[in-house]
C-alpha cells in the first residue's frame, strides 16, 4: 500500500489547502527530503495574492529546509546520508544555455522552468512533507540549526549575491533603502564586511531593529530629506554603496542622488510591478563620476553554499526576522499573515 503525504496546494487566487498525495520514493540518483520548514517568500506571497500568474492546482515554496529521509540507488553515500540536516537551492537552472556555460547561471535563461518534484502537481513543491531532489539542490547545515532558520538560507543567498556585486571595502559608507528582510539582511552583511550603514526606513519599529542589528545611523525618510543627511555623513561625497530593497520608483530616482564618486549602486528589489517607468540618470556624470549601477537576481550555486555557512555557523542570527511560525494545518492563515506587510518571515513548519 503506498503512503500518503500532505502538501500545501493553491488551489484559485487567494486560497491555499491542504491535500494529501502519495508520498514519492526516490529513484535512481536521487534524494528524498522530509520538509522541516517553508518560509513564505514574497515571490509566494504575489501568487497567493495573483500578481504572478500560476496553474492551478500549483504546490508552491522554495524557502526550504529539512532532512534527508531516503538515497536513491546512485548516490554518493560518503557524502549524503538519512538523517543530515540540509537547505535546499530548488530555483533551477538549465545547464546549457550562454550564461549558464559562463558561470552566470544567476542569469539562466530557463530559470525555474525545469521542475522535477515527484508530485502530481505544477510548481516548485516545496509546501510539501516531502520531496524528491537531485543531491546538487542539497546544502549541509548545522544540526543544532533551527529548520526555521535554515529555511532563510535561501533569501540570505540572494542578499550575500547582492553584497559580493557591492564589493564592500573596509569602512565604506552603505546605504540601505528599506528595512524589510532583505534590508535587514543587507545591514547584517554590510557590517560584516567593515562598512558603516546606514538605513533609511519610514516605519519607526524597523528603525529600531535596524539599530539593533548595528546600523550606525537611521534616517526617517518621511521626516529629514535621507540625501542631504548622506551628504552630511560623508563630508559632502555621497556613499561609497547603496542598495535599494523597496520598489518604489521614486526611491530608485533617490538612490542616484545618494551615491558617491567611484559608488556602487544595487537596485536589489524588483520594479516587475510597475516595469516601464524609469528615472533619469545622466550619462555625462555616470562618466564623470565612474560609478556602477547594476542589479542583483537570484543566488548562484557559492552564494548559496555561503548563505548556509553564514547561519550554521551563525555568523548571521536572523531568529528575530522569524514573524510567526505557523502549521502545515494552517496553511491558509499562514498566507494572510505572510502579506501583512508589519510581518517579516512567516514560516510555515511542515510537520
Amino acid at each position: 500500500m503506498s503512503e500518503k503525504m500532505r502538501v500545501g496546494v493553491f488551489t484559485g487566487q487567494g486560497k491555499v489547502e491542504v491535500q494529501e498525495v502519495e508520498k514519492p520514493r526516490p529513484g535512481k540518483e536521487k534524494v528524498l527530503v522530509k520538509i522541516g520548514a517553508c518560509a513564505l517568500c514574497t515571490f509566494e506571497q504575489r501568487m497567493f495574492r495573483g500578481i504572478v500568474h500560476i496553474p492551478f492546482p500549483y504546490v508552491g515554496g522554495h524557502e526550504v529546509s529539512g532532512i534527508i529521509e531516503e538515497l536513491g540507488e546512485g548516490v554518493d553515500v560518503n557524502r549524503w546520508k538519512p538523517g543530515q540536516k540540509v537547505s535546499l537551492r530548488l530555483l533551477e537552472n538549465c545547464g546549457e544555455c550562454y550564461y549558464c556555460r559562463t558561470k552566470r547561471e544567476d542569469l539562466c535563461e530557463n530559470i525555474g522552468r525545469k521542475v522535477e518534484n515527484g508530485l502530481p502537481f505544477a510548481g516548485i513543491g516545496g509546501l510539501s512533507e516531502y520531496l524528491l531532489v537531485e543531491p546538487r539542490k542539497l546544502f549541509k547545515v548545522a544540526d543544532d540549526l533551527p529548520f526555521e532558520v535554515a529555511a532563510l538560507t535561501e533569501p540570505l543567498a540572494c542578499v550575500v549575491h547582492s553584497v559580493e556585486k557591492a564589493n564592500i571595502e573596509f569602512s565604506n559608507d552603505v546605504v540601505v533603502i528599506g528595512a524589510g528582510i532583505m534590508g535587514l539582511f543587507h545591514l547584517i552583511l554590510s557590517k560584516n564586511r567593515g562598512a558603516r550603514v546606514t538605513v533609511s526606513e519610514v516605519n519607526d519599529e524597523r528603525r529600531k531593529l535596524a539599530e539593533s542589528f548595528g546600523a550606525d545611523y537611521t534616517i526617517n525618510p518621511s521626516q529629514v530629506d535621507p540625501v542631504k543627511r548622506i551628504k552630511d555623513l560623508t563630508e559632502g561625497r555621497g556613499a561609497d554603496v547603496v542598495f535599494d530593497t523597496v520598489p518604489i520608483i521614486e526611491l530608485a530616482q533617490q538612490a542616484t542622488q545618494m551615491i558617491g564618486k567611484a559608488g556602487r549602486l544595487v537596485f536589489y528589489t524588483s520594479f516587475s510591478q510597475d516595469p516601464d517607468k524609469t528615472i533619469n540618470v545622466s550619462p555625462d556624470w555616470v562618466h564623470h563620476s565612474q560609478v556602477t549601477i547594476t542589479g542583483s537576481v537570484n543566488p548562484a550555486v557559492s552564494d548559496f553554499f555561503e548563505s548556509s555557512r553564514l547561519l550554521s555557523f551563525r555568523i548571521v542570527r536572523p531568529e528575530p526576522l522569524i514573524s510567526q511560525v505557523v502549521p502545515l494545518d494552517r496553511i491558509q492563515e499562514a498566507f494572510e499573515m505572510a502579506i501583512n506587510p508589519k510581518n517579516y518571515r512567516v514560516v510555515v513548519r511542515m510537520s
